[in-house]
């Protein structure tokens, strides 16, 4: 089923090549990147969803800033902190619930996989930052991502008839739109839902 998800970057790659060279400056010249309100790769407020439908196989994966998830981007050293973190990594464990399949579709997760550094998974990308966060240059370039990969099996796929994405925007209400690719038998699409239209058909 991966060979899906894998066909979604080739088939994108005209965006990804417009988007190369914006991800570029915004990694390295944050200022400068939003005082020309560029779209970058990491933009808070904004996720992105991979969505594959293959026979009986619903493939999900949402990636994050997770300023839009857990409301912040930094290590959680306090109480407070690793709460959010364990409470939203308990929401992201629970996809039928937060992606809303239809019970007639009957979905059960075959797989799940969810990675941050919040999570102590995989080191950041920006590991180095946290020496200049002790010299005083904290959240220069803080960016941490959440990413959630899902794997369903679907005895009625046939009851998929659109991807409902409200109870996302519901519990994670810090993100304002995200960006879709769905692939499924009547085609490829990408569009951009927001909270007041979070569905899209597949």
């Amino acid at each position: 089923m991966r060979r899906l998800l894998l066909a979604l970057p080739f088939a994108l790659l005209p965006l990804a090549v417009a988007h190369a060279a914006v991800e570029h400056d915004h990694v390295h010249d944050h200022a400068h990147d939003e005082e020309h309100g560029s779209l970058s790769a990491h933009e808070h407020g904004v996720g992105r969803l991979n969505a594959a439908l293959d026979g009986q196989t619903l493939e999900l994966e949402l990636e994050s800033p997770a300023m839009n998830l857990v409301g912040f981007e930094h290590a959680a050293t306090t109480d407070a902190d690793k709460a959010k973190v364990a409470a939203v990594r308990a929401q992201l464990e629970k996809p039928l619930v937060l992606f809303n399949l239809p019970k007639a579709a009957g979905c059960v997760v075959a797989t799940q996989e969810l990675e941050s550094p919040l999570f102590g998974d995989k080191p950041d990308a920006d590991d180095h930052d946290e020496e200049d966060a002790k010299d005083g240059h904290e959240h220069h370039h803080d960016h941490s991502e959440i990413h959630a990969h899902y794997q369903f099996s679907c005895s009625a796929p046939g009851a998929l008839k659109t991807l409902d994405l409200a109870n996302i925007f519901n519990t994670f209400p810090a993100t304002q739109k995200i960006q879709v690719q769905l692939i499924s038998p009547s085609g490829q699409q990408g569009v951009e839902v927001t909270a007041k239209a979070a569905a899209l058909k597949f």
